[in-house]
């Protein structure tokens, strides 16, 4: 169900859930970035150099959100039985991630509204941070080419901690970086991955409308809200 949304009279500039949010951790992939052009590619490109069938864009949408290491295993795992999936895995993902990396930001442009909306978090005050499970020179890389890179004081990748969401310790973390406590930052995503990293944080969760959430309908999602587009978090309610 959707929460009410208020522009706030106090020192923060809205309110969700009843907690007054000062800062944001937004995802990448789904969230900011159409990235699925660029994963599809480089998951073709990985199964073509193992001679392995290539993947629908379908295949891979619904294995994106878990990280590089759960899209390739996953991808194995479609012609592969699992022990023979597990040998090659290895193998499998350094050759992905040196094709992801060749290929990062060729096939992937920001969904409509992203720029002006994270911008107006930002202007209205909100201490942004991205946290995303794609690997975080990959994702420092691809906001800096999309003209993203400047409103985030943070970006924390799949890499930078023992643990990937939906494990909460990705968002507490970030939380500390920013200098917050978890109730005042909102988590801004498109999956349950980000809906179930955010209630274990403590954090608001707020979804949005088109991302990927591993093919499955983003209403059905436990979440304080759902909006088109990021800057309409802002809007009065």
């Amino acid at each position: 169900m959707d929460a009410r949304v208020d522009v706030n009279t106090s020192n923060a500039p809205l309110v969700i859930a009843g907690h007054a949010v000062r800062g944001a951790i937004v995802d990448l992939d789904g969230t900011m970035v159409d990235t699925l052009g660029d994963l599809h590619a480089a998951v073709n490109a990985t199964m073509r150099q193992l001679g392995l069938p290539l993947l629908t864009r379908e295949q891979v949408e619904h294995r994106i959100g878990k990280g590089s290491e759960y899209l390739v295993l996953q991808s194995l795992k479609l012609h592969l039985d699992d022990a023979r999936a597990q040998a090659l895995y290895p193998e499998a993902l350094a050759l992905y991630l040196k094709l992801y990396g060749e290929l990062n930001g060729q096939h992937a442009d920001p969904f409509p509204g992203v720029a002006e909306g994270v911008a107006t978090l930002h202007a209205a005050g909100l201490k942004l941070a991205c946290a995303t499970n794609k690997p975080t020179e990959l994702a420092r890389q691809l906001l800096q080419m999309k003209g993203l890179l400047r409103y985030f004081e943070r970006v924390n990748g799949g890499d930078a901690f023992p643990r990937k969401k939906p494990d909460p310790m990705p968002l507490l973390e970030t939380c500390k970086h920013l200098g917050l406590p978890p109730e005042q930052v909102l988590m801004i995503g498109d999956s349950q991955n980000d809906a179930l990293a955010a209630r274990a944080a403590g954090c608001p969760v707020a979804l949005v409308t088109y991302g990927y959430n591993h093919g499955e309908p983003v209403h059905e999602v436990d979440a304080d809200e759902f909006v088109d587009r990021i800057g309409d978090l802002l809007a009065t309610r």
